[in-house]
Parts: C-alpha cells; structure tokens; sequence
C-alpha cells in the first residue's frame, strides 16, 4: 500500500514503480454469484459438465467478473490524505486476453498513468494488468480511471 500526503505527491509517482494486489481465487461459487447478479448463465460459466467438452475444458470466469475484481484487487493499494472514498470513474481502454478458467488465481500489477484535479477531488488514471497465475499471459489489461473526492 502507498499512502500520498497531498495531490502534489500522487502526481509526482505517476510513472513510477507498478504495485502489486494480493492473489485472488476465481472459484466457482463465484462465477456462479456473478452470473445470478448478471443474468449472464451461459454455458462456458455455469455448466462445469458441458463446458469439460467445450473449448477451455472447464468452466470460465466472465471477462466482467474478471474486470469487476479491479475494485477489489486495487482497494487500499493507493490511498490520498484528506480522501475519504473512492469511486470508479470509467476507463479509457479495455482488453479480454486469456480466459480465466474455474480454479484460477489472479492478481492486479497497477501504474499510476495520469492525476487530473477536479472540481470534486482529483481523477486519477492507472494502467492495470490482471495477472493470470502460471499464464504468460494477462487475463486482461485496462486503463482505469478513480475520482478521489477530497473534503471540503
């Protein structure tokens, strides 16, 4: 966790070194969750029968679910003084890479890529790879954007 006494020196660590989330299991139960709160039961997530026969061999996470852990992957990683939440923003660009199958692990390497002051606190920008646990490759890389509300 890094800890900014002021925007000034939020700003000044953009660019600097990538921190690191803790890991995450993506099990079923999970996946499970997300599809009742989604609505999205297609068979690839749901069926762990069909899907052993279709093309992953097992079960797989939502690429939404997997995008949807960023919040809790990067919460506490960076904090600013004087703010006392944080929202989600958007993103400036989002990519799907690999499949996260049942059973995996994942975990956030996360940039500080940009910091804009706003009338409510300050937006601040950071590149995101979710990391897929013994995959070379990402399971998905983003740019996020979280408005620190500062106090009045």
């Amino acid at each position: 966790m890094t800890h900014y006494a002021s925007v000034a020196e939020l700003t000044a660590a953009v660019g600097g070194p990538a921190q690191t989330s803790d890991w995450a299991l993506i099990d079923q139960e999970r996946i499970d969750r997300f599809a009742d709160a989604t609505g999205d039961h297609q068979w690839i997530h749901v069926d762990p029968e069909r899907a052993a026969a279709g093309p992953f061999g097992t079960t797989i996470a939502h690429g939404f679910l997997t995008l949807s852990m960023i919040s809790d992957l990067l919460f506490g990683l960076t904090t600013l003084e004087g703010s006392p939440m944080v929202i989600n923003y958007g993103l400036e660009r989002l990519r799907f890479l690999s499949p996260v199958p049942v059973g995996s692990r994942i975990r956030a390497q996360a940039t500080l890529s940009g910091v804009t002051p706003s009338a409510r606190g300050v937006r601040v920008n950071t590149g995101v790879t979710i990391e897929l646990e013994g995959n070379d490759k990402p399971a998905l890389v983003a740019e996020t954007i979280a408005m620190f509300v500062l106090e009045s």
